[in-house]
């Protein structure tokens, strides 16, 4: 009996979503409303996220608009934008909230192309992680009989395969949101 690879590689993908999901919240000079995703305030004792409560506008490519669906809670949501890593100061005219996001310096690139390098790496740890499971479980069903060692020795193989693939694809998307940062 072969291993199923189909739930492994799932796994993987998942692994490849929440990179692509982490690449988001990155700021490369462009405004983009995925930075606000994991801001949130407080709102009648409870954390809210920004993105539920606001509308939220791209202005023009360099600007964000956030216009609360209630006018009391303007004041908690630049406060909260202020007290995230956004790093960028909200103008508040009183009815809404403007982020402009200037163009980052030469310096600031560098440290998110090492984020980001970063947020690729634990993408790669997680898919090895999900190998280690899935190399366990050829050696548990070997040991128990339910696997011959051939069997064994394809279905590692076939996991391998599995890593390799999804690996070359977590260096694609690190090198084009590092390219993506680096543009001016």
């Amino acid at each position: 009996m072969k291993l199923n690879t189909k739930d492994f590689e799932e796994r993987m993908n998942k692994a490849i979503v929440a990179l692509d999901n982490n690449f988001a919240t990155i700021r490369a000079g462009q405004a983009n409303a995925a930075v606000l995703n994991r801001v949130t305030f407080e709102y009648y004792g409870s954390q809210t996220p920004l993105k539920d409560m606001a509308d939220i506008r791209q202005a023009d490519s360099r600007t964000l608009e956030i216009k609360p669906y209630d006018a009391s809670t303007l004041k908690a949501m630049e406060k909260a934008i202020l007290a995230s890593d956004v790093g960028i100061t909200p103008a508040n005219d009183g009815t809404k909230l403007r982020l402009v996001f200037p163009q980052p310096t030469e310096e600031r690139r560098k440290e998110l192309c090492k984020q980001v390098t970063k947020m690729g790496e634990e993408a790669k740890v997680a898919v090895r992680n999900i190998r280690r499971d899935a190399n366990d479980l050829c050696k548990k069903m070997q040991k128990d009989g339910d696997m011959t060692e051939d069997e064994g020795k394809s279905s590692e193989k076939a996991v391998q395969d599995l890593t390799d693939k999804f690996t070359k694809q977590i260096d694609a998307a690190v090198a084009k949101k590092q390219s993506d940062v680096m543009a001016i």
